[in-house]
């Protein structure tokens, strides 16, 4: 073992201990340790910072940006509704239902954008059932990188795998050869991670805009517009609460007659419903077919009809001349130049017209309006919380936006070009295409998870300029006791897994591959048995979040390093049981 070898383990270790007491961000940690591998010469001089520029992180940026192009002109949100309908009645079915249709997917196209494709549509179903991001996400990660050994094309590492067969000699894979092995690993996966994994994945909660502000419920007023498809339909057809998580808690007909909204009740044209549900739920009223929000009905006020509408959640302090007096009587809109959308009052219920309650101190209001005549309210005893920032979705660009990404996806998977030029091509046309504007995708994208891929794949790099990784195969396979081809297996099953952790799936293929191949020609043993074991275990990426499918849910989710390690250990154990005994009977270790 040379110096710069023993160096490398210490810093490996070093790096393994940070990441696992979690008293700093992964990102900083990732940092350091390309920082440390530069200066220690462990890294070949000019290449520190080429993992930013690798296949790999250009390929998570481009499906970040259009996984954002496609949640942005609202093809997401209808996923979402339609998988939600589905299972209506059947809500505790909805993760397993999800994670296999993941595997099924990831099983002919990447892992890396199964999961990019489906992250946004998750974190909808989590909004709209209630349930934890965390239990949701990193099913959703494993899910995709269980549908890897269903076929060739499922992983750049299986085709890699197969042309490195050939150059020893042996037939290269077939299209769902790895599926003998493969599908009953993706559905014992998905048995684990429904009935046991899940119960493992700690809750994790979010930030002070997902767990405050974002969950306030407001009081709002929406109007069946003239000619909407909901006229005629009773409440319960009309699929508010479903769709949009609103509560309807009054009907207001002819301008004073107000209905109990029973659910057989047939709405009309012109029917104001008072609502209620939490902001985005309000806000998303406006992209419902059929539905408006009265405040935007009629915009009389020059002052409302500017481009410059921006929203924000005010509350009205102690002394504020509001208070007592209703929106109607203050001329709320003429005095302020401003549109009231909704109203929050902590710990009541509101039943009336919005115009109709009397304001008092505390109450919060979600407006619309001018920059300026929001930031006005401040000298009139008001207090802006924050601004929010609301898009409307773009529905005209949806298909262009789901043909740009699966477009992309068979270009890769017919291997045309590579997966990062497909991506970059999708990139560059959901941009030319107006689907998303640089700025709002920008926003979007996971920088977190890009400096982290970055500076890791530096330490593969390390591991194959110093020779470290080739030195602890070697060591693993001196061990005592290997003259079993079973244990022998086992080895090389684990040593890859291992490897793939820090390293690449590939760049970990190709470092145990000819080793395992070659020990096993010299004991007299089938080399395609060992083949096929490397190949499965080089997908088999769940104790760390340094998988990239991992990476991409590693932020949304909040999750710490261990949280993999977690629940990850146990899948791994399953998934080698599983393997050990069909990798040898489908492929017998005697040739």
């Amino acid at each position: 073992m040379t110096i710069q070898i023993g160096l490398l383990i210490l810093i490996i270790i070093a790096a393994v201990v940070l990441f696992s007491i979690d008293q700093f961000r992964a990102d900083i940690i990732a940092l350091g340790l390309l920082v440390t591998l530069s200066l220690t010469g462990l890294i070949p001089p000019g290449e520190t910072f080429a993992g930013f520029g690798s296949d790999t992180a250009v390929m998570i940026f481009g499906l970040l940006v259009m996984t954002a192009a496609v949640t942005r002109t609202g093809v997401i949100d209808l996923a979402g509704r339609n998988l939600l309908y589905a299972l209506d009645r059947h809500l505790h079915h909805l993760p397993l239902a999800t994670m296999a249709i993941v595997t099924l997917l990831s099983g002919f196209v990447s892992n890396t954008a199964t999961a990019a494709l489906f992250l946004p549509i998750v974190l909808e179903l989590s909004r709209r059932t209630g349930t934890p991001r965390s239990r949701l996400l990193m099913p959703l990660a494993f899910a995709a990188i269980l549908g890897s050994s269903i076929s060739l094309v499922a992983s750049s590492t299986n085709v890699l795998i197969s042309g490195l067969m050939v150059e020893y000699g042996l037939d290269p894979l077939r299209m769902f050869e790895l599926a003998l092995v493969g599908l009953p690993i993706a559905v014992t996966g998905l048995l684990y991670m429904q009935f046991i994994g899940n119960r493992l994945i700690p809750v994790r909660d979010g930030g002070p805009s997902e767990s405050t502000f974002a969950i306030r419920p407001y009081l709002a007023e929406a109007v069946v517009a003239p000619g909407s498809p909901l006229t005629g339909r009773t409440l319960a057809e009309s699929s508010l609460g479903r769709d949009l998580d609103l509560t309807v808690v009054r009907i207001v007909r002819d301008n004073n007659r107000y209905l109990v909204p029973r659910p057989q009740l047939q709405l009309q044209e012109g029917d104001e419903l008072l609502v209620k549900g939490d902001r985005s739920d309000v806000l998303r009223i406006k992209d419902l077919t059929g539905l408006d929000l009265k405040a935007e009905v009629k915009l009389s006020d020059p002052r409302l009809q500017t481009e410059d509408l921006q929203l924000a959640e005010v509350v009205i302090l102690p002394g504020s001349p509001v208070s007592g007096r209703t929106l109607k009587t203050l001329q709320f809109r003429q005095r302020y130049g401003l549109q009231v959308l909704g109203l929050h009052r902590r710990e009541k219920d509101l039943f009336s017209k919005l115009s109709q309650v009397r304001l008092r101190p505390g109450d919060e209001l979600l407006v619309q309006g001018p920059h300026t005549s929001i930031a006005a309210l401040d000298s009139d005893h008001f207090y802006t919380l924050g601004m929010i920032e609301r898009t409307r979705a773009n529905q005209r660009r949806a298909p262009i936006s789901v043909a740009i990404f699966l477009g992309a996806l068979l270009l890769a998977t017919l291997e045309i070009v590579s997966l990062p030029i497909a991506v970059t091509l999708g990139t560059l046309g959901v941009f030319v295409t107006r689907c998303i504007t640089p700025d709002e995708a920008y926003h979007q994208v996971q920088w977190q998870a890009l400096i982290v891929v970055g500076c890791m794949l530096a330490l593969g790099v390390a591991m194959e300029h110093t020779g470290t990784a080739r030195f602890l195969a070697e060591q693993v396979i001196r061990l005592q006791g290997l003259n079993q081809p079973i244990v022998l297996l086992s080895v090389f099953f684990f040593l890859t897994m291992l490897l793939t952790q820090p390293m690449s799936n590939q760049a970990a293929a190709v470092l145990v591959l000819p080793i395992a191949v070659q020990t096993a020609s010299h004991l007299g043993l089938n080399p395609r048995t060992f083949a096929v074991m490397v190949a499965v275990s080089a997908s088999c990426s769940f104790i760390t979040p340094l998988e990239p499918a991992c990476l991409i849910v590693y932020g949304p989710g909040h999750y710490k390093f261990l949280d993999f390690t977690r629940v990850g250990a146990l899948l791994t154990i399953i998934i080698y049981v599983v393997s050990i005994l069909l990798v040898p009977l489908f492929w017998p270790l005697i040739p």
